[in-house]
């Protein structure tokens, strides 16, 4: 599956903080009806990848800090390690024993990276603020 629970999530986090100003972590779980460890989880990933800002303390909570129009479901998956490979021979540095033992081009491993590089092109193509506001 390609958008897991914590993609949903993720989004799901997003819409709230779109809408702007500060907000703790507590209003988003609750809000968006997300289990607190999968929340924790998601916001630091989020946070690493510099899409939003965590401020700590009595008076923290959780704003964005990116522009979600600059920013692709292509970069949401990257934040969440989860970008996926549709077959392991897509893998930087993979081994493949059949183009090894045959020595030539496999056929299969390049109509597979034409569809790896559709499909990575499709999710750069939508940015968070399109997908957060159904455009």
């Amino acid at each position: 599956m390609l958008i897991t629970r914590e993609a949903d999530y993720a989004l799901r986090i997003l819409r709230t903080l779109s809408e702007g100003g500060q907000v703790t972590a507590a209003e988003i779980t609750q809000r968006e009806l997300i289990p607190r460890q999968f929340a924790y989880k998601i916001l630091r990933k989020l946070s690493r990848a510099g899409i939003i800002a965590v401020n700590r303390g009595a008076e923290g909570g959780c704003r964005l800090a990116a522009d979600l129009r600059e920013k692709s479901l292509f970069d949401l998956m990257a934040a969440l390690d989860l970008v996926e490979l549709v077959n392991a021979c897509m893998a930087p540095g993979y081994q493949c024993s059949w183009r090894q033992s045959c020595g030539r081009d496999c056929k299969i491993h390049s109509r597979l990276a034409e569809i790896q590089r559709s499909l990575d092109q499709e999710l750069r193509r939508h940015s968070l603020a399109a997908i957060l506001s159904g455009e």
